[in-house]
């Protein structure tokens, strides 16, 4: 026997515990630590400029050719661009999870290359840009002036000069963001009057410039070959690009045959100001450049948090007197705290677990036993979890919670056998061991098999919903298989070793507790004496359970995964289309005024010009990024992230001439802008944009009174206010102007011209050529700027072209190749995410033209992938618990017996999260009821093996099933409350973290409860009734065989 081994020699089996705890201990040294696996699907950026260009110029343009080529690479799940009017456009491709992200960008990037010649010339100056980082700000970083004697231009250089490098190179960092940035630019501001008087164009301008603010390489004397009494080599030098403004100003346009001379500096105002202004960022009310940090795919964000936070702490002593930083948006804490609130469960389940066994056992020696299978199995399962490349995560981490109720039953069951043999047989503590391990050694590998196979299927499920089963499946199986190791090895050699033939006097306590469970088992025994008799009546309540249990599964509210009150906040802010950059900031402060009087909030930034809730830069459109107080000092009710978004909304509502909405962030970092659903309805059929953009209008508006969803927001519109220029073609033609002239023309007046470069503090900055604020400030400006015909006569742009008012987008987004606009929004108080997407499906279905079509995305798109496998691999686990156990007992009707006590757990299960209003059928209880479908078969086991035995022994089946019920009922007792008291701290969760806590922990400890008071009384007559019908089938046939053979 595999056991007697370790019972004659109990060092060799203490020295395995040892060595494994060891390497489990090293092992957890080295794991990284993070919030989940790495789950969220890899993106690649693709970024472009066309300075001056519209919406759809640009998404026309840049955006198209660039999808075309891209689309299909392969690893692809969807792309998708925003083309904004100030002439930026970002393409996000995302690729499945698992994909090697530096082999997707060198797939995207060589699909740019071939596009290339499809783009605009300027765009191509500008520069195309691949670069992969994750779609989900790791932390957020302000620079600030604490005296406010630096203004925002020298925070802006001196950050990009002697601070976004460093944090560039922190490992696992994929981008530094400047939001609010004013890098240095060399501003060319137009006079165009003074052009006009001096006939001049803005193509002369740009020619002179770029002929006299070059790089030169002027070579060398005296340089190889040379001759061959050449003594010196000098290099030479001279002055190429210019760097000041005087030097700028100084350019000559034009001179004459009496050497007069035309400057710069005479036609316009040159200006060492920022390259772009159409942003603003303000920390607490404070002139800021907020730096956001974005982790490169796959990167562990709280390694890059920590090493972001380190290189900051190492340059601070360095910073000019008065520049200070902060931290007003670090989604990485919620990571930290929830981790540490999950590991003080675990320490207090540790502690209940024990508490329980030594209150049954009454003995801190045989206490002593299973309680050293915990740190054994829990320790040692570190060690595969560092092989296999996994961290420490929520996943893991919830694993180990619910695995210690387990692990701890095998050596219940062992210990348990041991001092029952001890006290009824009067054998010594090593003959008691040996003979308890010859009956409980095949349920021991019965239970393992069976907690093994119920997560096979895990295995093969795939997306995110397999990752987080895996490495949560991994763990707790691993920690099984180490726990039957120490029950087969360890537990028995102590046994052994420390236990005592001698009865031990117990106090009153005990020995009231243990006459109590003596009667109960009595009583318990004679109730299954009866209702075996009674199977038809035990089978049709098992029926009705059945239904209940069904029933109930399908109409509970479903989800993906539980909002999570995770420390932070984001506020989306929209003014009426072609609201200014100044009036968006006066709303931006109204919004600083409400944060810095919320209860519950400790910092936040805003930005102006930036728009959250269309992903893009907009003059009409602002976000700000909120950290609340730490959880320890919310732990009021109203300050609870909802009921602090709930406040803050109805104040932010009353905010005049703007739409102002607080968002919760998703429940995984980097799938979406907020909580809720997300959908995409595309114009298929080429509809146009008008269409597309009413089509979004309309389902807003008929779907803002449903009662299932709310806060639904639209992003795409052309109602934004714009200007169009009629340029008369013939008319140009005819007056000698070419049409590039025109455009230039206009481009550099109105949208700025990137000339070229020039140097600075070591950095190269651009030269950007513009009319002064004044000469662009209305319509009217633009028909007064003049362009020169072929034969050298200005004329104004109003002989060639006219001016109409009209409108267009601002952005244009497109999703998979077809225009496309981004419809978000929430659940109402009451309805799950599951139900707010059914019914959004319904009312598109209903609502949408031929010609449109829509797809989900972000968390929609991976809860609708979830859902469709659930039912699957439950089925599976079912299946595969059944033909683990056939294979172990050599039967194909024992394991029915025990796999028919599943839906008893499920009952359980669906029973406690209707109970618990506002809880779903989230991934959560999904993972609760696979794990549920190895327990209860685990405890079923316990029963029916020993029922087999008993039977095998020559006793009837009702006397064997009645048998193993008074024999197993205090194991099944022990090892159920054990499993179910360990869920408590689970299912009264609070803080970071608290929901999936509690959804899972409910999940298994009603579904225990319900399985063990349940179990224990319909388990035994599912024996008799299967062993019957297996006897009664084996008569038949034998009595057919005779009748064949019978001789005639």
């Amino acid at each position: 026997m595999f056991s007697k081994f370790f019972i004659n020699r109990p060092i060799f089996a203490s020295v395995i515990a040892i060595v494994i705890v060891l390497v489990g201990m090293i092992a957890l040294t080295m794991l990284p630590v993070e919030k989940t696996p790495d789950i969220t699907p890899p993106t690649v950026m693709v970024q472009a400029t066309y300075p001056g260009a519209n919406a759809e110029t640009l998404a026309e343009t840049v955006a198209t050719p660039l999808e075309e080529a891209i689309n299909g690479v392969d690893g692809m799940i969807y792309m998708n661009s925003s083309s904004s009017d100030n002439g930026t456009m970002m393409l996000t491709v995302t690729f499945e999870v698992g994909t090697d992200v530096d082999m997707a960008t060198v797939l995207v990037q060589n699909r740019v290359a071939l596009a290339e010649p499809l783009l605009p010339e300027e765009v191509i100056r500008q520069g195309v840009t691949t670069l992969k980082r994750s779609t989900n700000i790791a932390m957020m970083v302000a620079f600030f002036s604490e005296d406010k004697q630096l203004d925002d231009i020298f925070l802006s250089n001196y950050i990009t000069l002697y601070v976004q490098d460093v944090l560039s190179r922190v490992p696992g960092v994929g981008e530094v963001s400047m939001m609010g940035a004013k890098s240095f630019g060399m501003r060319i501001w137009l006079d165009p009057t003074r052009l006009r008087a001096h006939d001049v164009t803005t193509d002369d301008v740009i020619a002179a410039v770029r002929e006299q603010n070059i790089e030169v390489a002027a070579g060398q004397i005296g340089g190889m070959p040379s001759p061959e009494d050449q003594q010196f080599q000098f290099t030479i030098k001279t002055q190429g690009r210019l760097s000041t403004t005087d030097e700028f100003e100084d350019i000559i346009i034009r001179s004459d045959m009496q050497g007069r001379m035309l400057r710069l500096g005479d036609v316009a105002r040159v200006e060492l100001g920022a390259q772009e202004y159409f942003w603003d960022a303000r920390y607490k009310g404070q002139s800021t450049v907020a730096v956001a940090i974005y982790a490169v795919p796959g990167a562990n964000t709280l390694e890059v948090v920590d090493g972001v936070r380190t290189a900051l702490a190492e340059l601070e002593p360095f910073f000019p007197d008065g520049l200070g930083y902060a931290e007003p948006y670090s989604p990485t804490l919620f990571i930290q705290e929830s981790i540490r609130e999950v590991v003080s469960t675990l320490m207090l389940v540790v502690a209940l677990v024990v508490l329980t066994v030594f209150v049954f056992l009454a003995d801190w020696r045989a206490t002593l036993i299973p309680s050293i299978s915990i740190p054994v199995s829990l320790i040692g399962t570190f060690s595969l979890l560092w092989a296999m490349g996994m961290s420490i995560n929520t996943m893991t981490l919830f694993g180990l919670v619910l695995a210690i109720g387990i692990v701890v039953d095998d050596a219940i069951v062992v210990v348990e056998n041991v001092v029952r043999i001890i006290a009824d047989e009067g054998l010594s503590p090593k003959e008691a061991a040996i003979k308890a391990m010859r009956q409980v050694t095949g349920p021991i590998v019965a239970t393992t098999m069976v907690l093994t196979s119920v997560f096979v299927p895990t295995v093969l499920s795939g997306g995110i919903t397999g990752l987080l089963y895996q490495q949560f499946a991994f763990t707790i199986v691993v920690a099984v298989w180490f726990s039957s190791l120490t029950a087969l090895t360890l537990s028995p050699a102590l046994c052994g070793l420390i236990l005592r033939s001698k009865e031990k006097k117990h106090g009153s306590i005990f020995n009231l507790f243990d006459r109590f469970i003596r009667r109960t088992t009595n009583i318990y025994a004679d109730i299954v004496n009866v209702i075996i008799r009674k199977t038809v009546i035990g089978l049709l309540l098992f029926a009705i359970v059945c239904a209940l249990g069904v029933i109930g599964f399908t109409q509970l509210p479903t989800g993906f995964l539980p909002d999570e009150d995770e420390g932070t906040i984001m506020i989306g802010v929209r003014l009426p289309e072609g609201a200014s950059l100044l009036r968006t900031q006066q709303v931006m402060t109204q919004v600083d005024a409400i944060l810095s009087n919320t209860e519950g909030v400790s910092e936040y930034v805003t930005i102006s010009g930036f728009s959250i809730l269309d992903m893009g830069i907009a003059s009409n459109g602002g976000a700000c990024f909120v950290n609340l107080e730490p959880w320890s000092k919310r732990t009021d009710p109203k300050l609870h992230i909802e009921q602090i978004i709930q406040r803050l909304q109805g104040q932010l509502f009353a905010i005049p001439d703007a739409l102002v909405l607080a968002l919760q962030p998703p429940a995984i970092m980097g799938l979406g802008i907020a909580g809720g659903f997300e959908v995409r309805v595309q114009d298929r059929g080429g509809a146009g944009l008008e269409a597309l953009a009413q089509v979004g209008e309309n389902f807003i508006f008929s779907a803002s009174q449903d009662p299932v969803i709310t806060r639904l927001n639209n992003t795409f519109r052309v109602s934004v206010p714009q200007l169009y220029i009629d340029v008369d073609r013939e008319k140009a033609q005819k007056m000698g102007v070419p049409l590039r002239t025109v455009f230039n023309t206009l481009q550099t007046y109105l949208g700025s011209a990137y000339v070229n470069d020039f140097n600075l503090y070591g950095r190269t900055f651009r030269v950007l050529a513009q009319a002064e604020p004044h000469f662009r400030a209305s319509a009217d400006d633009i028909g007064q700027l003049e362009v020169r015909n072929s034969q050298g006569q200005m004329l104004p742009i109003r002989t060639l072209a006219t001016v109409r008012e009209g409108a267009g987008p601002q952005s244009v987004t497109r999703y998979n190749m077809y225009p496309a606009t981004t419809i978000s929004g929430s659940p109402r108080p009451g309805f799950s995410s599951g139900q707010a997407i059914d019914r959004v499906a319904e009312l598109l279905d209903e609502s949408l033209p031929p010609s449109m079509g829509y797809e989900w995305s972000g968390m929609s798109l991976q809860e609708i992938e979830a859902g469709e496998k659930t039912i699957l691999l439950f089925v599976l686990s079912a299946v595969f618990a059944y033909l683990f156990l056939a294979a172990q007992y050599e039967s194909w009707s024992i394991p029915i017996a025990i796999v028919l006590s599943v839906p008893l757990g499920l009952l359980g299960a669906v029973g406690f999260t209707w109970l618990r209003i506002g809880m779903n059928n989230d991934i959560y209880m999904q993972m609760g009821i696979v794990l549920l479908i190895g327990v209860v078969c685990k405890t079923a086991i316990l029963l029916v093996e020993f029922a087999k035995q008993h039977h095998e022994e020559g006793h009837s089946i009702h006397e064997s099933a009645v048998a193993a019920a008074r024999l197993r009922f205090r194991p099944i007792l022990m090892t159920a409350l054990t499993t179910a008291l360990g869920m408590l701290p689970l299912v009264i969760a609070t803080g970071a973290g608290a929901a999936a806590r509690r959804s899972l922990g409910t999940t298994v400890f009603g579904g225990m409860l319900a399985a063990t008071i349940l179990g224990v009384f319909l388990i035994p007559i599912f024996y008799v009734a299967v062993q019957r019908t297996k006897e009664t089938a084996v008569e038949l046939e034998h009595k057919i065989e005779d009748a064949v053979h019978r001789p005639e």
